[in-house]
């Protein structure tokens, strides 16, 4: 039997070339279908972002307009009335949380016997809680055995000895101060020498 090809041309699988082609096409038309579909997306996100930012900044506007009326319809005599308010309730609080019983063992521990407490006041401050006693003493050395001991507790920090002056009685009177690490609390002389008398 006669193989040759006799043609002018060679041959072509025309049809493979087609169906390639086809395929080819229809990835193109999905990967276009797809893109206008994120393109179409991306879009609606970006109008939803741009309704919510000015959304937010009519509420903005808003608030800052409702807090200027508020400041303005504020006198400074009010601002300073709840400050005040504000400051006694904290001090409410941090008498609640300081711990008399704890800071008044403490003294009475180092009291030497020629040394008595007739006041203390707690304050806080920047730099913490800081003791102020007031303590009546035989002598000089008495006070500051007083002093040295309340340093080496622990708790006390930085002890000085801010007044002194000799009572009609010849005894030695002394403000002492110190930082204290028991915790917070500001009180009264009065309370505090109730609370020193009961403890003694």
């Amino acid at each position: 039997m006669l193989r040759t090809n006799l043609s002018t041309r060679p041959f072509y699988n025309e049809r493979a070339v087609r169906l390639l082609l086809g395929v080819l096409a229809a990835l193109l038309v999905l990967a276009l279908a797809y893109e206008v579909q994120q393109g179409i997306f991306l879009s609606r996100q970006q109008a939803l972002a741009r309704r919510q930012a000015e959304s937010d900044e009519d509420k903005a506007r808003q608030l800052r307009a409702s807090a200027a009326r508020l400041q303005a319809g504020i006198s400074q005599a009010e601002l300073e009335q709840v400050q005040a308010a504000a400051t006694e309730a904290n001090a409410v609080i941090d008498g609640r949380t300081f711990s008399w019983t704890a800071l008044l063992n403490h003294v009475e521990s180092t009291l030497p016997a020629g040394v008595m407490l007739t006041a203390i006041r707690p304050s806080v401050g920047e730099d913490g809680v800081t003791v102020s006693m007031t303590v009546v003493g035989r002598s000089v050395p008495d006070i500051g055995a007083f002093m040295d001991g309340l340093e080496k507790q622990g708790v006390f920090a930085d002890v000085l000895s801010t007044a002194e002056q000799t009572n009609d009685d010849g005894r030695l009177q002394a403000v002492v101060t110190g930082r204290y690490a028991g915790g917070p609390g500001p009180g009264g002389t009065r309370q505090v020498r109730r609370a020193a008398a009961g403890g003694r």
